[in-house]
């Protein structure tokens, strides 16, 4: 999906969808709602009087703009309620934008607008908007042989009207790295145990590396037994499968911007296997056992943004399997 966003009027935007945040109680002749109740038509005041729309979160009311007579170039527009105008910070534009994405993606909505209407920071507005979008449209379904969501948003662009256009699209960006990154993670940890082994998030880790210029270092059973690493081993001694050490580091390239004082780490467990748990649990929910590699993916998931983002500070991404 091709992130972007604007500093114009939304009403230029040349898009099939225009989503819109709605408040709480918001009244159809205030302010921004009446200039585009106006351009579509009266629909919006309809909707509110007819109480079709409370600007509840979550809510959704989808209209044609047939009647606009060419003051906008979207052809359909979503009102997206987003609860109370005081409560309405980062975390819910970001819910509101993945809202208005899986609803608009059902609709086999290809080009999309959002106008989160947030008096935030422009550039983490933008941010929080494209990584809700992409998160939202996620799906479970590698495995999936039928009835799988084909349909896909081609264009997805985040708009806040007069702000600084290079702060937007530094978050579109920003947005859309940690997106994906999020959903890498949630593939990785869905994984069953028999297709992800240490080997196999070995792997993984090394594609991370070669795509997106990280160093690597992959520890085996031989290398750890010489550096004293008892308690990681004993664990594998419980299966079949060989025992990894993952080591991604990430260094700033430019040297003048490298804070050598200063490192971050992250550590994530990435057991792909528990045998151990699994003799001594009940049966029920079992398959969820597989989650126990979740911190190794998500170390595996923030490399992968990190390594796009590049911070000034080097950071390491441990992950024992």
């Amino acid at each position: 999906m091709d992130m972007q966003a604007s500093a114009g009027r939304y009403q230029d935007e040349d898009v099939q969808a225009l989503a819109v945040a709605v408040f709480k109680d918001e009244k159809a002749d205030d302010g921004f709602l009446s200039e585009l109740d106006e351009i579509a038509g009266g629909v919006i005041k309809s909707v509110i009087e007819s109480e079709e729309l409370k600007g509840k979160e979550g809510e959704t009311v989808y209209v044609h703009l047939a009647g606009s007579g060419g003051k906008v170039k979207a052809r359909r527009l979503l009102l997206v309620g987003v609860g109370e105008r005081a409560d309405y910070h980062l975390p819910q534009v970001s819910q509101m934008a993945g809202t208005a994405a899986r609803y608009l993606r059902g609709k086999n909505t290809k080009t999309v607008a959002v106008v989160p209407r947030s008096e935030g920071e422009a550039e983490r507005v933008a941010a929080a908007a494209a990584e809700g979008a992409v998160t939202s449209l996620f799906e479970l379904d590698k495995y999936r042989t039928a009835d799988k969501e084909e349909r896909q948003i081609d264009r997805f662009a985040v708009i806040v009207e007069g702000a600084d256009a290079d702060a937007l699209n530094r978050g579109a960006e920003r947005g859309r790295i940690i997106g994906e990154s999020v959903n890498y993670t949630r593939d990785l940890a869905n994984e069953p145990g028999g297709y992800m082994t240490p080997t196999d998030m070995a792997d993984s880790a090394r594609q991370i590396a070669e795509q997106f210029g990280l160093n690597l270092e992959v520890l085996d059973e031989a290398r750890m037994e010489q550096e004293g690493m008892g308690a990681l081993l004993s664990v594998s001694r419980g299966s079949e499968e060989p025992a990894k050490l993952i080591v991604l580091k990430y260094l700033p390239r430019d040297a003048a911007k490298q804070e050598t004082d200063n490192l971050l780490a992250f550590v994530g467990k990435g057991i792909t296997f528990d045998s151990g748990g699994i003799s001594i649990k009940p049966g029920e929910n079992m398959e969820l056992m597989k989650y126990d590699l979740s911190g190794g993916a998500t170390v595996l998931g923030a490399m992968r943004a990190i390594a796009q983002l590049k911070p000034s500070i080097p950071v390491l991404g441990v992950v024992p399997c």
